[in-house]
């Protein structure tokens, strides 16, 4: 089994996924960093989620016995070490060499879920034979049902407990950031592609780990059954011609019929989605605006997470995520009836400033936040957490 050696910090010790995502910027070039960091349009919901979070206030209480303080929970017929899972990031293994392997080694070692995206870099076998146990799996519903049947059996042969069916991409949003670095350009663009070359060029130690060490650069996923699509280049084309706008909920009975683990669907920010997605019987739903990525100006998912909540009570299970940066971001969103909550830039960052041990950091840093939360809360178990271990039930608390 291959082990890879992580990279050493650039001039600081990192602290937390914000001190990672600054060793990130520095490593990577500006365009992949965008990719990962960048929100759509004016990026005000990317925003939001992080800033709307942080008025989410916890509420301190004492003189509780808490010397006892489990960090557990139970999520889609899962026992979790942490209510954390990381979450699909398309291109992952662009950020270091062969990424999605060892943010899974690293999700294994702190028990908790690694999802693999459809458009890892890493096949979903090669991420399976990492580790002990299985990842789950993300997939968009295409217009090419045959492919998205294959890709359904073979997240199966290996084990696959969960499908997190993505469902906020019927169009891609405007990523201004990837217009800017050239990144969405036409490949015979001549000042383009100039552009996208001396980025990567500004880089040699990436260029060193990724594309010379951590070859092959395809999608593993997808190189073997869509013609065109094996390569970063190809990515665009291949989004364009295949992502689906006329999925409705009725399409959820052909993904039952095709898969037969736990489903879950991810993109749900209103109440009536919500409901209808319990109808249409799904285990459960992630609150997300896909991290401030596809459409701006609509709700952070602190703001969209209570009513949805509300809205489905115990028929479904509710996961998020956007804009967790810490664990007591995730006491938060538990607090506020998410079951676990996934976390895709703060582990992207990681990798990518120093693999495996990067990510194995940024989650054992959670962990500890989590049981400094548990225990100034006046609480011993994350599952039995809910709002009324929040200040003011709550509400956001305007900040000066």
């Amino acid at each position: 089994m291959t082990r890879f050696a992580a990279d050493r910090p650039l001039g600081v010790a990192p602290a937390t996924a914000l001190d990672y995502r600054e060793l990130a910027r520095r490593r990577l070039p500006r365009q992949l960093f965008d990719y990962i960091d960048g929100g759509a349009y004016d990026e005000a919901t990317l925003r939001a989620n992080v800033a709307d979070l942080k008025r989410v206030l916890l509420r301190q209480v004492v003189m509780r016995d808490v010397s006892v303080r489990d960090p557990s929970v139970e999520v889609l017929g899962q026992r979790l070490a942490l209510p954390i899972v990381l979450a699909p990031v398309g291109l992952g293994g662009m950020l270091a060499r062969r990424a999605e392997v060892q943010a899974a080694r690293a999700a294994e070692r702190a028990g908790v879920p690694f999802t693999e995206s459809t458009v890892s870099i890493c096949s979903i076998e090669e991420v399976a034979a990492a580790k002990t146990t299985p990842p789950w799996f993300q997939l968009y519903l295409m217009r090419d049902r045959g492919y998205a049947q294959d890709l359904l059996a073979r997240a199966q042969a290996v084990g696959s407990p969960v499908l997190l069916l993505t469902i906020d991409l019927a169009v891609v949003g405007a990523r201004h950031r990837d217009t800017r670095n050239a990144v969405v350009s036409a490949p015979s663009a001549p000042r383009a592609t100039l552009r996208r070359a001396l980025d990567l060029i500004a880089h040699p130690r990436w260029i060193a780990s990724v594309p010379l060490g951590g070859r092959p650069l395809t999608f593993g996923n997808l190189e073997k059954a869509v013609p065109g699509a094996g390569s970063p280049a190809g990515f665009k084309d291949w989004v364009d011609s295949q992502f689906d706008p006329s999925v409705t909920w009725k399409d959820i009975e052909w993904v039952r019929e095709n898969w037969d683990g736990r489903l879950v669907v991810k993109g749900v920010l209103d109440p009536e989605d919500a409901r209808r997605a319990a109808e249409a019987g799904v285990d459960g739903i992630v609150v997300s605006n896909h991290g401030g990525r596809q459409l701006d100006a609509v709700p952070s998912t602190a703001r969209a997470l209570p009513e949805v909540v509300d809205a489905v009570g115990d028929e479904v299970e509710v996961l998020a995520d956007g804009g967790v940066r810490t664990g007591l971001d995730v006491v938060k969103m538990v607090a506020m009836g998410a079951r676990a909550v996934l976390i895709g830039r703060a582990w992207a960052w990681a990798v990518a400033a120093r693999g495996e041990a990067g990510v194995r950091h940024v989650l054992d840093v959670m962990k500890a936040d989590i049981d400094t939360a548990l225990g100034l809360t006046g609480q011993t178990a994350i599952a039995d957490v809910d709002r009324s271990a929040l200040y003011n039930g709550g509400a956001p608390v305007a900040q000066p």
